[in-house]
């Protein structure tokens, strides 16, 4: 691939900027998302995650079986204006926007 080939679209990171994050030291697809923000767009790396890996792969000269996976992260639950104002009568925020639930469902 070219240096200026957009390798993660939704954050417009090409081959050069992932390739320089590599020669400073990154060796997994989060050591890159955390100094690039690649995968962290609307997509969340489904169509970055793979070229990436074939980057570090390539870079390393490791295996893609040894290349660990992205790191999974819980999705987001919204959080109400009224529990961040703590207004909530809660004791616990956190328990709070738990409990709180859909309000579709009221």
């Amino acid at each position: 691939m070219d240096k200026s080939t957009i390798v993660c679209r939704c954050e417009e990171i090409n081959v050069d900027e992932i390739e320089t994050v590599l020669k400073m030291g990154a060796e997994t697809f989060d050591d890159v998302k955390r100094i690039t923000r690649c995968g962290m767009g609307p997509c969340q790396a489904k169509m970055c995650v793979k070229h990436v890996s074939n980057l570090i792969s390539e870079y390393t000269g490791k295996p893609l079986a040894e290349i660990p996976p992205a790191r999974a992260r819980m999705p987001l639950k919204i959080t109400r204006m009224r529990v961040l104002a703590g207004t909530e009568s809660h004791a616990s925020t956190v328990k709070a926007v738990f409990e709180e639930g859909d309000p579709d469902e009221k």
